[in-house]
């Protein structure tokens, strides 16, 4: 039985609550797995994503602002171009079958784009239990831990610069406090209600006033 897929090519500008909609699906070949692409804004501004080709494009409002996943063909270039104000660059990514990559645009010195590129298998899967990452983008950030706020019990320990952590957690309320150097830093980032069998992260990014967290759902498009 065949899996549908969303072409990236085909994205349209539109506010992000009706993207998926309106993204047409197209049937895949049996033997080809699928692979899942998201665009993160992390500085302040619109990050604008036009596809090359069509000449789509998606934008994504604010510093803290995640799409979907969008499902895109496996093993085949996705490029295009990212732009933030005055600055661009150039996006060409490839999505191996079965991977979860998500592309980060930060505010960069000068001129010039900062952008990143996290990838994950997800492997995790529970339907009893929330799986949590934790995405560090903030060179400035030494040995980047999550604690559970008000609680000195480490979630994820010295995670390294463009790396990540995940784990499967029980579901719960769940606020969360970054330490950098074995130090509080900022107030604690307040995550909601956790839900079994859903995934979620957390991205660490600096900002003018110094490292910040972020949080994103990670939720497929459909």
């Amino acid at each position: 039985m065949s899996r549908p897929r969303l072409l990236i090519t085909w994205l349209v500008a539109a506010p992000l609550p009706a993207l998926a909609a309106s993204i047409p699906l197209y049937p895949t070949g049996p033997s080809e797995d699928s692979a899942f692409l998201r665009f993160v804004s992390a500085a302040p501004g619109t990050l604008e994503l036009v596809a090359a080709g069509s000449g789509a494009s998606l934008a994504l409002e604010g510093d803290s602002a995640a799409s979907d996943f969008l499902v895109v063909p496996a093993g085949k270039p996705v490029q295009g171009t990212l732009t933030r104000g005055e600055k661009q660059q150039a996006l060409d990514v490839t999505v191996e079958p079965g991977e979860f990559v998500t592309v980060v645009g930060l505010a960069g010195q000068g001129e010039t784009m900062d952008v990143r590129v996290v990838r994950e298998q997800a492997d995790d899967f529970s339907a009893l239990k929330a799986s949590l990452a934790f995405y560090n983008l903030d060179g400035s950030c030494k040995n980047a831990t999550l604690n559970a706020a008000g609680r000195n019990v480490s979630i994820f320990k010295a995670v390294a610069l463009d790396g990540f952590q995940r784990r499967l957690i029980n579901p719960l309320n769940l606020s969360v406090q970054l330490l950098c150097g074995g130090q509080p830093v900022g107030e604690p980032l307040a995550l909601g209600q956790l839900e079994a069998g859903e995934r979620y992260s957390v991205m660490l990014a600096p900002s003018a006033n110094g490292s910040r967290l972020f949080q994103a759902r990670d939720t497929v498009a459909n």
